[in-house]
């Protein structure tokens, strides 16, 4: 895929459910939110690259209650088809939906893809 994919589930903590084809994404995932602010939806470029960041849209929540953020790193033509987190919902949401709705309520996520 071309994304680095970040999120939580409803019992297990935030990581990595797809590294993007790298061995430790989290040094492009920080370089890629270091701007992009703290806000619950986001969606910044830098060159070729988006940090995309919106709330799950079937509003499920972790155990504590928390409504579940996904957070991406866009590279390529999946990028180029980003502009805002409407666009990122729309391209990006359907590649990742029925993976998520089987991963979220598992004891322990799957990792990386």
């Amino acid at each position: 895929m071309n994304f680095i994919w970040a999120t939580r589930g409803r019992v297990w903590g935030f990581r990595f459910l797809d590294n993007g084809g790298y061995a430790d994404p989290l040094p492009v995932y920080d370089a890629a939110f270091a701007r992009a602010g703290d806000e619950p939806c986001a969606c910044h470029r830098t060159g070729d690259t988006v940090a995309l960041r919106f709330l799950d849209p079937e509003g499920r929540r972790d155990a504590s209650g928390r409504v579940i953020p996904h957070e991406f790193v866009l590279f390529g033509r999946t990028a180029s088809r980003v502009r805002t987190v409407d666009d990122g919902l729309a391209v990006v949401w359907p590649l990742v939906a029925d993976r998520y709705a089987t991963e979220w309520d598992r004891g322990d996520s799957g990792g990386f893809a």
